[in-house]
């Protein structure tokens, strides 16, 4: 099935294959259905997998399903990208790169140019069940647009790179979520995904495979070594596809069960 999306300001076009939808993102919409409805309110997914994989769309492939397939609650989705600091923080602030100090803006994406401690509030509030504005980064403008979206709905789910990281602060974020999805991807695979995004934003190739090979690769690495097991754990395949890979016996969580 084709699938066509804008996202942060760019046109967006993936295909998902019938396999893939009648035996993961079907029965995984039904649950999450099923579990908003036992709780009674507002249930909270997290998305998390590493650069280049895709999960904005698919995110936002799965709320244009959930609409569409009778007996399932629509998901509204949202993301972390708009917690990025704002640019000119990015460029007046610095960090250490392999021995050099170097502005953040050179490695934007790594886990410290984000907000994190404005990222958890919002997320502590749409985990309370209240409606509120979200932000949303725009790649043409570099920067997050504030309150780009409102939020509603009993279902929310939420993408980006880190909400499953093991490091101190970021694991804390796992807490809020009532169900998470994991998706892990070869890197090399990753690699020319992720540079012929940066070609499509507008950088020659050579600067692409620099600015990948610098900033996004290490941040690839990583999320694939460093992150925390899911309810759903996914990989994803050169084609494309999904394969369903094995689940973590988790307490006090029911896991999904595929026929």
């Amino acid at each position: 099935m084709k699938f066509f999306t804008e996202i942060n300001g760019l046109p967006i076009q993936a295909c998902y294959t019938q396999k893939n939808i009648e035996e993961i993102f079907l029965p995984l919409l039904q649950h999450l259905t099923d579990l908003q409805e036992k709780k009674g309110g507002r249930i909270l997914v997290m998305l998390a997998a590493p650069p280049g994989v895709g999960k904005s769309t698919l995110s936002e492939f799965l709320s244009s399903l959930s609409r569409k397939t009778p007996g399932t609650h629509p998901l509204t989705t949202i993301g972390m990208d708009g917690f990025h600091h704002r640019q000119d923080y990015l460029l007046t602030h610095t960090t250490v790169r392999n021995g050099n100090r170097i502005p953040l803006v050179k490695i934007k994406g790594a886990p410290i140019t984000f907000d994190l401690e404005k990222l958890t509030s919002a997320i502590k509030q749409i985990s309370s069940g209240a409606n509120c504005g979200w932000p949303q980064y725009s790649r043409p403008l570099h920067n997050p647009v504030e309150d780009a979206i409102q939020v509603t709905g009993d279902i929310i789910l939420l993408e980006g790179n880190y909400l499953l990281l093991d490091q101190e602060g970021w694991r804390d974020l796992h807490k809020y979520a009532d169900y998470s999805i994991r998706i892990t991807a070869d890197p090399i695979m990753l690699r020319d995904r992720l540079i012929e995004r940066h070609i499509n934003s507008g950088k020659s190739r050579s600067d692409a495979e620099s600015f990948v090979d610098f900033s996004d690769m290490p941040n690839v690495s990583l999320c694939l070594k460093h992150s925390l097991q899911a309810d759903l754990n996914l990989q994803i395949l050169a084609d494309g596809s999904y394969r369903l890979m094995s689940r973590p016996k988790l307490k006090h969580k029911k896991i999904i069960v595929f026929k």
